[in-house]
């Protein structure tokens, strides 16, 4: 680690140390946890070159933006991110993260994602006429197909989500401006983020949102507009039927 590294932590770790925010954090998670979650992120900026190069004081924007929502920023856990791209810190939810933030509502009885194998079959009749979803078969290799989301509301409602791993890999391609860098969570930690994609996308249509959750997704999709540029605008699921919705009848109809 070279000088210049050591200055940047340094600095980052003397955000971390100002009096009021510390006061954001520990009114978030509480005396007892508020050291874990400021040495958790001390940990992710030092070994992250890429939030390095960033401003510092808008890494610690988006880490509070994580801090309030009660979510880890840890990468092995998948509950939530801090990603940089050209040298922009952004906060990404993690599908993990989605799935605490949709139990905060009271609202699901269950709630799911998972990897579907080689070896595994999806009924797509039964899911084209009722959203739901059967898996049979048995897995015969470690060779992924796709990805699925489930969730069942207290009420009875459910809906399931099936996208196979070349529509989420265009999909990523297409959405995520990060997708190719070296930080991206789409690189390292690919199966969490297609899952996340695959609750976004149910969630976003057809679950029970609490208004922070309406919030980060909002907010993600017009982060990805503005990042995306105007040649391929993306319109806010929120306000009118998008290239996603679409996504979500073309699996469908399958």
């Amino acid at each position: 680690m070279n000088n210049t590294s050591l200055v940047k932590i340094n600095d980052f770790k003397n955000l971390l140390n100002d009096k009021s925010v510390m006061a954001q954090i520990q009114n978030s998670w509480g005396k007892d946890n508020a050291g874990a979650f400021r040495a958790s992120v001390l940990d992710l900026y030092s070994t992250e070159t890429g939030l390095q190069n960033c401003d510092p004081k808008a890494v610690l924007v988006e880490v509070l933006k994580a801090c309030a929502l009660k979510l880890p920023i840890v990468k092995n856990l998948g509950f939530a991110y801090v990603v940089p791209f050209k040298n922009k810190p952004t906060f990404t939810i993690g599908y993990k993260g989605l799935i605490q933030l949709a139990q905060r509502t009271g609202q699901y009885k269950f709630i799911n994602a998972d990897i579907i194998y080689e070896g595994m079959l999806i009924d797509k009749k039964e899911f084209r006429l009722t959203g739901e979803l059967d898996i049979t078969g048995d897995i015969i290799s470690d060779n992924i197909t796709g990805y699925f989301a489930y969730i069942e509301l207290h009420n009875g409602f459910q809906k399931a989500f099936y996208m196979p791993i070349e529509k989420v890999q265009k999909y990523g391609k297409k959405y995520s401006p990060s997708y190719g860098s070296n930080f991206s969570p789409w690189v390292n930690e690919f199966d969490k983020m297609a899952m996340k994609t695959c609750l976004r996308q149910l969630i976003s249509v057809y679950g029970v949102m609490s208004s922070e959750m309406q919030t980060i997704l909002n907010t993600e999709f017009k982060r990805e507009t503005e990042m995306i540029g105007s040649g391929d605008e993306v319109v806010n699921p929120f306000t009118e039927t998008d290239s996603r919705q679409q996504d979500i009848e073309d699996n469908v109809a399958e």
